[in-house]
């Protein structure tokens, strides 16, 4: 069974809920799922996956710090051992969204390797914010499979 990591900074409980979204999207397509707050996740977490999905709030156009703090922590522990690991990216905003480049940015100096266009939520994830959080789910345990 594939593994899927999904690290996340939450403020408001939306990129938490976007998480969630993803992680049953990921389980549906038949992936076991870690779901872990950027302080808290650690490089074993990031080594012991198959993939990851990486996701924040917009902070001033940037990241948020729990998910900057654990990018900061892996870098160098896992550096050369996660090249071409499967990640895609996801970011609840208020009306800005360009956080994304940030994580997008910081994915490409681990090498990672993109298998999904990130998903992007203005506020609560609702209707088809929810379904395509499930797809982004589903997307990354396809390729954590391959």
């Amino acid at each position: 069974m594939p593994k899927v990591l999904i690290v996340y900074c939450s403020i408001t409980g939306n990129t938490k809920a976007a998480a969630e979204a993803i992680a049953e999207g990921a389980q549906t397509a038949g992936a076991q799922v870690t779901i872990k707050e950027g302080t808290v996740a650690q490089p074993s977490d990031l080594l012991e996956c198959d993939a990851v999905a990486l996701g924040s709030y917009d902070a001033f156009s940037l990241m948020g710090g729990g998910l900057k703090d654990f990018l900061d922590r892996v870098y160098y522990p896992t550096q050369g051992q996660v090249t071409d690991k499967p990640y895609a990216a996801f970011l609840s905003h208020g009306g800005g969204g360009k956080a994304i480049k940030s994580i997008e940015s910081i994915a490409q100096s681990f090498k990672f390797k993109k298998v999904a266009e990130s998903v992007l939520v203005k506020g609560k994830p609702e209707g088809q914010d929810l379904n395509d959080l499930k797809a982004l789910g589903a997307k990354i345990a396809e390729a954590a499979g391959k």
